[in-house]
């Protein structure tokens, strides 16, 4: 993959850049103090606890994988700041109703979340419905929650990230499926989307604008539940 886009490392690190900047914007004046974070991957620097209760010590965020050794490393190594919480799930982000009957014991449902989708809905083919997966954690958050979503895209370099995709799909069980920007759009449903709207991700709201330069394939946007 790296030898078809060497620049991919800098892909990853901008997605990373993504999640704490809307992070940092929705325990900051968003005022959110719950997270919903699906997909958490091996930690990383960054992550949402991090971020969150590096504004909001009293942030709750509640993890969700389906990796027993993500969980295993999430476990050992996340550890929440004495003001907040910090809990781990072991589901399917296809099973939503599992991942809020599980989540609803940590976070209050009938306020305002943060449902966190940061890479990790292209791993959900189109045969396991992923805008109903979508469209039923939108229904279960109370008005005032948001939804942050990255997503590779389809519709940016196309040749060479299709090559991409090919390969990593060649050499892993759970492969991906690349969308387009109406594709990931359409995953907010009827949410207002925030200002600059669904954006390649180092556009959306840099500290520099400037210093905003080259093609990043992956969509990224946050909306509000009205």
């Amino acid at each position: 993959m790296i030898e078809v886009r060497p620049a991919i490392r800098t892909d990853v690190r901008e997605n990373r850049a993504f999640l704490g900047r809307a992070v940092r914007y929705l325990a900051g004046p968003a005022g959110i103090r719950q997270f919903l974070d699906l997909g958490t991957g091996l930690p990383s620097a960054d992550n949402t606890h991090e971020v969150a209760q590096s504004v909001a010590p009293d942030s709750r965020i509640v993890y969700v994988d389906n990796d027993p050794i993500v969980l295993a490393h999430a476990r050992a190594l996340l550890t929440s700041a004495p003001d907040g919480l910090t809990a781990y799930l072991d589901a399917d982000l296809r099973d939503p109703e599992a991942i809020l009957a599980k989540a609803g014991a940590v976070l209050d449902l009938t306020q305002p979340i943060a449902i966190m989708l940061v890479a990790v809905l292209h791993h959900i083919p189109e045969s396991d419905d992923p805008c109903a997966i979508v469209a039923r954690l939108r229904e279960a958050a109370a008005p005032g929650s948001y939804l942050v979503i990255s997503h590779p895209a389809s519709d940016v370099q196309t040749e060479k990230v299709a090559e991409v995709a090919r390969r990593y799909n060649a050499s892993v069980v759970t492969g991906q499926t690349r969308r387009d920007i109406a594709e990931v759009t359409a995953f907010f449903g009827d949410w207002e989307i925030l200002e600059p709207g669904v954006t390649q991700t180092p556009a959306w709201r840099p500290a520099d604008p400037a210093a905003v330069t080259g093609s990043v394939p992956m969509w990224a946007g946050v909306a509000r539940k009205p």
